[in-house]
């Protein structure tokens, strides 16, 4: 099969207060607006090649719009549609998306809405038209220069969805779109997997998934930005707690991936995670491994247990969140302190 994928290229979530949102962005991440239609608002990272890498929809709740990638040619985009078809699951061409244009968006088995795009707006800032405050890099191959808000992430780096089977998920997205999958978690104390990652390239992921025992398809768990060092995601854990904005999670590395790691809420409530170092994979055959958290496949230290907020997923469940529905007590806790039964609690 041709390489279809290139990488994430933007993401779009639902904000039921788009203003308290995007101001949160700009003023406490460091993105920048670069456009408002018909009520969304399209941001940017400093670093990212194109218009935008994130889009603020309106929204009753915190929900995933849509994740978007950018195929490898305009030739892998029509395969790609048809690959999708032949699978048995019907998208829609759109002629119109903002800075885009041409667009194949289709909701998979499990009710994520992905949009597939070949065409883009590339972003090149001038002192000529700077966009609030911004204005052109020293550095040629950058699209615009540093920005000024301390920790503010250089690009988007990757989602993480939930979904009812992490398996059947990874598989299908591997079959039908030729995403590698780079390892997978289960428990312990079951053969249940409850995590995943896939990639598009030669990073450890773009793409994870999480297991949801809730009812409600189509759920996102978090979605992930990217700074160039460990100091500048300390610098921006310390950012968020100065102006009251607590960590959820982290900082410290994940097993898997091996990227330092931080969460946190925007004011919808959504996670978002901060990502910087992690390992290059350019294996064409790469087999994945079958970690399991008493490993240390979220936490390499494998010397603090994860919050039972870290299993919330968007918008919220109509029943119990993702561990609780469904699974026995000792699973859970297994989950969320894997280290107590295995001499590192």
């Amino acid at each position: 099969m041709i390489k279809l994928l290139s990488h994430l290229s933007y993401v779009a979530i639902t904000s039921p207060d788009v203003e308290a949102s995007v101001e949160f962005y700009k003023n406490q991440v460091g993105l920048v607006e670069v456009d408002r239609i018909d009520g969304a608002v399209y941001l940017r990272c400093w670093g990212d090649y194109y218009a935008y890498s994130v889009v603020v929809v309106p929204g009753d709740e915190p929900a995933l719009d849509t994740m978007a990638w950018r195929t490898s040619s305009a030739e892998a985009l029509d395969e790609a549609a048809r690959r999708i078809e032949a699978a048995g699951v019907a998208g829609e061409w759109l002629d119109d998306v903002p800075h885009i244009g041409r667009a194949y968006r289709f909701t998979g088995p499990w009710g994520h809405s992905m949009t597939l795009h070949w065409d883009v707006t590339r972003h090149h800032a001038t002192d000529a038209n700077a966009l609030a405050g911004e204005s052109a890099s020293i550095y040629p191959d950058r699209p615009s220069r540093r920005s000024k808000v301390a920790g503010a992430p250089r690009q988007l780096d990757h989602v993480t969805i939930a979904c009812s089977d992490v398996d059947a998920f990874a598989a299908w997205y591997n079959d039908v779109l030729g995403f590698r999958i780079m390892a997978r978690t289960v428990l312990d104390e079951a053969p249940i997997s409850v995590f995943s990652v896939l990639t598009t390239n030669e990073k450890s992921h773009d793409l994870g998934v999480v297991l949801d025992g809730s009812s409600r398809a189509g759920r996102i768990n978090h979605y992930a930005f990217w700074v160039d060092t460990r100091e500048e995601l300390l610098i921006a854990a310390d950012v968020l707690g100065e102006n009251g904005y607590p960590i959820e999670y982290g900082p410290s590395i994940h097993g898997i991936g091996e990227q330092n790691f931080l969460y946190y809420r925007e004011p919808s409530s959504l996670r978002i995670e901060l990502n910087t170092g992690g390992y290059r994979n350019y294996v064409p055959d790469w087999e994945p491994n079958t970690w399991r958290p008493s490993q240390g496949s979220n936490n390499f230290y494998r010397n603090s247990t994860m919050p039972m907020s870290m299993t919330e997923s968007f918008p919220p469940a109509d029943g119990p969140s993702a561990t609780e529905e469904g699974v026995p007590d000792e699973i859970k806790d297994a989950l969320l302190n894997p280290y107590a039964k295995h001499g590192q609690g």
